[in-house]
């Protein structure tokens, strides 16, 4: 059987302000935790539009408090804006929280644009090229394993120290990523919905044959995390997703916002380049009932040889996202 689980961004959407989508995130956790999902992970994003999820620790903090069973995790936080010992601090904090259900996702990719990275960093001489450095100072105190003779970290502890420890997890969209988890064994994310498929294959296949047992994960752990969506019928999803269709056409253009209602998408025609674009989207997108995406959705995992699939979905209702869920829950679980 399949196993699913949820990515939220806490997207903004027109009619609504920014923070009520920091509210809608907690709820649908609540949602999915009743649905039986697996894992339940949020985004970091940093002066952007659209996505308002800016620290995923606090916002895992909430939902760690508000549900019972579901892992919670970050997907990821942005390791080269902080420094690995405060990172690895915060999330041994929310492991003290919920025992045995934190995950800490890395990845390398700024979250943001160069000015709003740079802000970011309190030192300015950090940079994306030390990720592989701060992977493995973060692993070690997260573990609670020593660092190296010599590291001017040997002998720092990132407390709280207690029974169980966070699952550290590496994120990724390209090769790099997939060889640095193989390198430190870890459990792998591929983001799917980052590259519409793009290079899943060789990365997942080059973090497999390339892969070095650690002693918590002997053997390697792949996930896919996808965009998907399920409404009562094909007719209802396709609706629906005219917000995140209209939301890609514009970010193709350079430029991005709230996400707009399907009426009020409906209102504006698109342009023949336009319409050719979103007809191919529509060819590829896992978009229709519940049983027509959870089939592709078994088909894809059979596909590339994975387990877990991490669903993530977009609509300007909330209802509508839920009720996704709930499908997908019915068909798959």
């Amino acid at each position: 059987m399949l196993t699913l689980s949820v990515l939220d961004q806490s997207v903004a959407v027109t009619g609504r302000t920014e923070d009520a989508a920091i509210r809608e995130t907690l709820a649908l956790a609540q949602h999915c935790e009743a649905l039986g999902y697996h894992r339940f992970w949020v985004s970091e994003h940093h002066s952007h539009p659209s996505i308002v999820g800016s620290a995923p620790e606090i916002l895992m903090a909430a939902i760690a408090a508000t549900t019972h069973r579901i892992r919670v995790g970050s997907a990821g936080v942005m390791l080269p804006h902080y420094a690995a010992l405060k990172v690895a601090e915060q999330f041994r904090v929310l492991e003290a929280l919920a025992p045995g259900r934190i995950d800490l996702g890395v990845g390398r990719a700024p979250g943001s644009d160069f000015r709003t990275a740079q802000l970011l960093r309190a030192d300015s001489r950090q940079s994306a090229e030390d990720f592989p450095v701060q992977v493995r100072e973060l692993q070690a105190w997260v573990s609670g394993i020593d660092l190296p003779e010599g590291h001017p970290g040997r002998g720092v502890t990132a407390n709280p120290m207690g029974m169980t420890t966070p699952e550290l997890w590496m994120l990724g969209s390209s090769n790099y990523g997939a060889q640095l988890a193989a390198h430190y064994g870890l459990p792998y994310a591929f983001a799917w919905f980052i590259t519409d498929g793009q290079g899943a294959r060789e990365a997942l296949e080059l973090y497999r044959s390339l892969y070095r047992p650690s002693l918590r994960h002997p053997k390697p752990q792949a996930v896919l995390c996808v965009w998907a969506l399920a409404a009562d019928t094909e007719a209802e999803a396709l609706h629906h997703l005219l917000s995140r269709e209209r939301w890609k056409l514009d970010r193709n253009k350079g430029a991005l916002g709230p996400l707009h209602s399907p009426e009020e998408v409906l209102q504006v025609p698109y342009s023949a380049s336009e319409q050719a674009e979103a007809d191919q989207l529509r060819r590829t997108a896992l978009v229709g009932s519940g049983a027509q995406v959870a089939d592709k959705l078994r088909a894809l995992a059979e596909t590339l040889e994975v387990e877990e699939i991490v669903v993530i979905t977009w609509t300007h209702d909330p209802a509508a996202s839920r009720r996704s869920y709930e499908l997908l829950a019915q068909e798959c679980m």
